[in-house]
């Protein structure tokens, strides 16, 4: 369109442009668009005036396109489709074509134990989606996910206010020491369990706060040995030595119980806790975003009840 003043052009032109490109004829163009055929004549005059061409000359039957037209036709079609697409994406997803790329808040323990079964059903339903995890710090995710930086963020998040979320699952944080040690042989409840961890030495998660601060309300503090960064590092760590951790128990189920690990659960302050999925209002109604959220509630949710 060298030379045309874009402004001149307005979508009803390019559609009723397409209708007669498509049917060669201006009344069938016109019951197409649900219009009169003077509406569209007047629309291709107007056309013709901008563009400086005929576009379409009368033939036995109907009309015919001049070579401009011909010109013009795939990228008008090609333009209307994807505005049409553009439009209808809130309506519609369609997990198995898309190629789209998820970024989901999960710290390196979710990763651990939520991607290995999200990737194993997402390449079921969505071969050609991509996840990318993109850990934050716990101010920063409300916003990331109100610009689109993330599109989930998923995990016990309880300093995240202002966003959408739903519960998934209820977790509690035990410790965990290597099978057969002591402390897990002595058969202690209660208080006397809670007395017992005095006597034990604790590996520590820097990146993790919530079990710094269960170990400094249990005034433990003196009795960690050794602060590492991530949690993945941990199985090794307790399998070899008498340090025991507190961490969540979902988590430590998934190192495999019977593998060399046991699982002690004492009654210590903020043990309890929930797992819950959170996304922008902003996206509420964005296709993508809603239905990736449906098959993680599926996949992991405990419930079914309403996002609060």
């Amino acid at each position: 369109m060298n030379g045309v003043h874009m402004e001149k052009l307005d979508l009803n032109l390019l559609r009723v442009f397409d209708a007669v490109h498509r049917t060669r004829n201006v009344s069938r163009a016109a019951e197409a668009l649900g219009l009169t055929q003077p509406a569209v004549s007047h629309g291709l005059t107007r056309l013709r005036l901008a563009l400086g061409d005929a576009l379409f000359t009368r033939v036995a039957g109907g009309v015919a396109p001049t070579p401009r037209a011909e010109r013009l036709a795939p990228a008008v079609r090609a333009a209307l489709a994807t505005l049409d697409e553009a439009v209808a994406e809130p309506e519609r997803f369609d997990p198995v074509r898309s190629r789209k790329t998820f970024r989901i808040h999960m710290s390196d323990i979710g990763e651990g134990r939520f991607l290995p079964p999200l990737m194993q059903h997402l390449r079921a339903l969505a071969p050609g989606v991509r996840l990318e995890t993109l850990p934050l710090r716990p101010q920063d995710i409300a916003a990331a996910l109100d610009e689109g930086r993330v599109d989930l963020a998923f995990g016990f998040l309880p300093k995240v206010k202002d966003t959408r979320h739903q519960h998934l699952l209820q977790d509690r944080y035990i410790v965990l020491v290597r099978a057969g040690h002591p402390f897990a042989q002595r058969a202690l409840r209660g208080k006397a369990l809670l007395a017992a961890l005095q006597g034990l030495d604790f590996v520590a998660v820097r990146s993790h706060a919530d079990t710094l601060r269960i170990l400094q309300l249990m005034e433990l503090e003196d009795r960690v040995r050794l602060v590492t960064e991530h949690f993945m590092v941990l199985p090794a760590i307790v399998r070899e030595t008498d340090l025991a951790v507190v961490m969540p128990r979902n988590i430590a189920r998934s190192f495999g119980e019977g593998a060399g690990f046991a699982i002690v659960e004492p009654d210590f302050p903020l043990r309890d806790f929930g797992v819950a999925l959170h996304w922008s209002r902003r996206f509420e109604d964005d296709a993508p975003n809603r239905w990736l959220r449906g098959e993680i509630v599926r996949l992991f949710g405990e419930d079914t009840g309403l996002p609060a």
